[in-house]
């Protein structure tokens, strides 16, 4: 195997510990660690392939992982504290900073639109769709 396949083998494996322990008290340490490389060589790696810092990624699963809790119902600090932030006050900011809307406002508009999709389902079929089986 060649060095350079080894050497993303190991990135891989770090972001796979990313995906599996999201929701953990992980740090770069123990990521690093998981690659078996010096942090900040770890960064620049992992930077190059996935074109954000390992801690950038973090944050971005959890906030994915927090959206699927907030359609699935659960309250902001629930789903805060489920993907593993501690501070639902950062919790909150890093998701506006990814979403564009507070996790209040996301869940809200999610919501709405599943209920209005519950009761009006035609509305979400495409005009073109809909006329082609005499739907509309």
């Amino acid at each position: 195997m060649t060095s350079k396949v080894y050497i993303y083998k190991r990135v891989v494996q770090s972001k796979l510990f990313i995906d599996a322990h999201y929701s953990e008290a992980i740090d770069l340490d123990n990521i690093a660690d998981e690659a078996y490389f010096s942090k900040f060589h770890f960064i620049r790696l992992f930077k190059s392939i996935y074109g954000k810092t390992p801690h950038q990624y973090l944050i971005s699963v959890r906030v994915e992982q927090s959206k699927l809790l907030l359609q699935k119902g659960l309250t902001v600090t629930q789903s805060c504290t489920e993907v593993g932030f501690e501070s639902l006050t950062s919790f909150t900011a890093l998701f506006k900073k990814y979403v564009r809307l507070s996790p209040s406002e996301y869940q809200r508009i999610y919501l709405a639109r599943e209920e209005q999709i519950r009761t009006a389902p035609l509305e979400f079929i495409p005009a073109c769709f809909a006329s082609q089986y005499g739907w509309n």
